[in-house]
């Protein structure tokens, strides 16, 4: 069995650990002008007694009264040493040298010059406070000379200055250490400050990839619209089923643009808002019905689909469904009657997009405006390309290559 005392001393440490972080809560609850006024305090008091100690026998009554007057004198300051530092230590030395001049030993103030010189270490530049302590220094060694009795001999002198120099070593790494500390918190505040600098870059790009959302959108169901539209009101007298037909393909195509512009403008609602449309993106699996639609609004497109159709990520996939869209709702806009060819391969580590038509080519604006420069960046998102331009025989081609696999995922 282990002994008591062995027993004992885990469970006495624990007490003191305990004792001395409720004396730090207390101290710190304080404040630190209170406690340099009770250091203050304190210092006078030892000093006055140190100084009762060593009194020399005889009638120097105006001697001795002035000597205690200047420990008083020298003390009290320390209540003011972390505003005033340089010139409570100079006051300092001023005192201490009116001191050794009565012929009293400098036993009395060596407490308190000790704090003088800490505090000037801790809170004032490094040059600042070699200053200091070479005045410090120099102050001890003019004491010497001048009145050897108030130091002692020299072996004493060369202890005071080491301990004056650990004072200032002390203070030093005290201000070295205060001086880490806030540079770390304003690296955390410039680190917090480009943190939400990236978010909001974050929020902008966001809106700048909705805003090309809502774009395809509008621009790719209003150009069907319009087409149908005036093909109902061409036929309306003469055809009325063809008339119906349009009329129809206008109401499709109007409620699909109105649920993904819901699902789109949901992310831009408040928190307590109802939340959008929860139905998933479209891709690439959607450019049959995709072309069902433009085929109803007039042009002719043909699919095809080469390779397998890999697992896309669903932002690829979605940039990759615009383009095609994109490239569909020109085609009606600008071709006239056209047949549009869409051809889609899939490789182990591109996918390929290819978008054709017959109609008018060169002279139709069809590279203007925000629709080539919006596929041009979604590709350019992806570290892909996007190729667009009139064929030489007529018609016009858009031609895009979206990198998958590793290319993305870097």
């Amino acid at each position: 069995m282990r002994p008591q005392g062995d027993a004992a001393r885990p469970a006495g440490r624990y007490r003191a650990a305990v004792t001395a972080h409720h004396l730090r809560r207390r101290l710190s609850a304080v404040g630190p002008w209170a406690l340099d006024a009770l250091l203050a305090l304190a210092a006078t008091t030892a000093g006055v007694l140190v100084l009762a100690s060593i009194l020399p026998l005889g009638p120097q009554e105006p001697r001795i009264g002035a000597g205690y007057a200047l420990i008083v004198a020298h003390t009290l300051p320390i209540a003011v040493r972390r505003r005033f530092p340089l010139p409570v230590l100079a006051w300092a030395l001023a005192t201490g040298l009116a001191f050794a001049s009565l012929g009293f030993n400098l036993v009395p103030l060596g407490l308190s010059i000790l704090i003088y010189v800490y505090s000037v270490a801790s809170r004032c530049p490094r040059r600042v406070s070699l200053a200091g302590l070479a005045t410090t220094e120099a102050m001890l060694g003019l004491v010497f000379l001048a009145r050897p009795k108030a130091l002692g001999d020299r072996s004493t002198l060369v202890v005071d200055c080491v301990v004056v120099a650990a004072a200032w070593w002390l203070g030093d790494g005290t201000r070295r250490r205060h001086e880490a500390i806030v540079a770390a918190r304003e690296r955390a505040a410039e680190l917090e400050q480009a943190r939400e600098e990236l978010a909001r870059r974050a929020v902008v790009e966001e809106r700048l990839r909705i805003a090309r959302e809502l774009h395809d959108v509008v621009a790719h169901s209003m150009s069907i619209i319009a087409v149908q539209s005036g093909v109902g009101a061409h036929v309306l007298g003469s055809q009325p089923a063809e008339a119906a037909k349009a009329l129809a393909a206008i109401e499709v195509t109007s409620r699909q643009a109105l649920t993904e512009m819901r699902r789109l403008l949901g992310v831009l609602r408040q928190e307590a808002e109802p939340s959008g449309s929860l139905a998933p993106s479209p891709g690439l699996a959607e450019v049959d019905a995709l072309a069902a639609d433009v085929a109803r609004a007039g042009a002719r497109v043909e699919v095809r689909i080469e390779g397998t159709r890999p697992e896309l990520p669903l932002g690829l996939d979605l940039s990759a469904y615009r383009i095609v869209q994109e490239a569909l709702t020109n085609v009606v806009r600008h071709a006239g009657p056209a047949t549009a060819r869409v051809r889609i391969r899939y490789a182990p580590d591109t996918v390929d997009i290819e978008v054709v038509d017959d109609g008018r080519g060169a002279g139709t604006g069809r590279g203007d405006g925000h629709g080539i420069a919006g596929m041009r960046e979604r590709a350019a998102l992806y570290g892909g390309s996007l190729d667009a331009g009139p064929l030489p025989g007529g018609g016009f081609r858009v031609a895009a290559r979206l990198p998958v696999g590793e290319g993305l995922s870097a």
